[in-house]
């Protein structure tokens, strides 16, 4: 078993806050706070990918790296 980081995030919804990954798009949930939104995401990803072995796919690796530009508009 390796460790594999992936990138979360995380919006503001009128319900609280979406995540989703940015590696793993279909990984996406929500929840009333940030804290619960990262602990439902947590899981979200461990079930995709308990889901992507038993089928047989290739699981999406992360480590992305993102970074903010800020420009004037």
């Amino acid at each position: 078993m390796m460790l594999s980081n992936y990138t979360a995030r995380y919006v503001k919804i009128d319900s609280g806050y979406m995540g989703q990954l940015i590696e793993w798009p279909e990984v996406v949930t929500e929840g009333e706070t940030i804290e619960e939104c990262r602990e439902m995401l947590r899981d979200a990803l461990e079930e995709m990918i308990l889901a992507y072995r038993q089928q047989g796919k290739e699981i999406p690796t992360g480590g992305s790296l993102l970074e903010q530009l800020p420009v004037k508009i």
